[in-house]
């Protein structure tokens, strides 16, 4: 599957269409937090409808490195981008919005199509983009790429310094994203990493959301590639020993492509990743520890 590249992954996901123009930003309300703000915004791209997000910014003009989070699915679509401040019970706690904020960073989270104020069946939307050529998928990380786009224009954000972070539906768009748009410069992922053919002969795609259907795709490239597209920019995987979606030989064939991947880069260095012992599909601490870690040490959380 080497042959693969991300113009072809585009291609099968119909309707990519980032890298995305600078969206139109309208602030909805904002509050103070200790050592910040969260703001409410509505995002518009390319004349579509208003897309609901939440910012958390530290205190100070900067600029400041910048993580584009992407929420979780869960099967609770009314959360959205409300995770980013409330949490969920797969993560740990804090939330990451203002915590991140607290650390220096501009953190953005969108409401992905079919969640929050999208909310809708995700298999009809998921059935009738592809009827017409597109994917669930397509949408979802050109919508993720205009969340880029309105951070790096922001006078506070140093766009060069701009990671992704998500866990389980969150992960999977982070490093597909990253694999696309090279503005990402890190990306961190939790409880989603792994071989989808191996999961494929196990039944244990079935686990997934509809959102993940791409036509074609496992005939010419695997998660470990896409991943691997990421090289030589750092990234950070981690999963649970027992996640029923990670299972142990799917996330290690993935990660092995994309390690061959780094090497051929000559960027080893730049892959790290954590198996968390005894875990299923939820955040440890010990994840959170690495992920704070990963995302300060690779976005020279002190150099801005």
């Amino acid at each position: 599957m080497a042959s693969a590249t991300p113009d072809r992954l585009a291609g099968l996901l119909g309707s990519w269409r980032g890298p995305a123009p600078v969206p139109e930003t309208a602030l909805v309300d904002s509050s103070p937090v200790p050592g910040g703000v969260t703001e409410l915004v509505e995002l518009r791209a390319n004349g579509s409808a208003a897309t609901r997000a939440i910012l958390c910014r530290p205190d100070g003009e900067g600029p400041f490195p910048a993580i584009l989070y992407a929420h979780a699915h869960g099967n609770r679509h009314h959360i959205g981008c409300r995770e980013l401040i409330d949490g969920r019970p797969a993560l740990d706690n804090p939330a990451y919005g203002p915590l991140l904020a607290s650390l220096g960073f501009v953190v953005l989270c969108l409401d992905m199509p079919t969640f929050g104020t999208n909310a809708a069946s995700e298999n009809a939307v998921a059935k009738a983009r592809l009827w017409n050529g597109g994917t669930l998928m397509g949408d979802m990380l050109s919508a993720l790429s205009a969340g880029v786009s309105a951070l790096a224009a922001r006078p506070d954000v140093d766009a060069g310094r701009i990671g992704a972070l998500g866990i389980s539906m969150g992960a999977t768009h982070a490093f597909w994203l990253a694999a696309l748009d090279s503005r990402i410069a890190a990306v961190a992922q939790m409880c989603a990493f792994a071989d989808l053919g191996l999961l494929v002969e196990s039944g244990a795609h079935d686990l997934h959301g509809h959102y993940m259907t791409v036509p074609g795709m496992l005939a010419e490239l695997d998660a470990g590639d896409i991943a691997g597209w990421v090289a030589p920019r750092p990234q950070l995987v981690c999963v649970g020993e027992d996640d029923p979606l990670t299972p142990v030989s799917a996330f290690e064939r993935a990660f092995a492509t994309t390690r061959a991947a780094y090497a051929a880069a000559g960027a080893s260095d730049a892959l790290e990743s954590m198996v968390a012992p005894g875990s299923g599909h939820v955040e440890t601490p010990q994840m959170r520890e690495r992920v704070l870690d990963f995302l300060q040490r690779r976005l020279s959380l002190n150099s801005g």
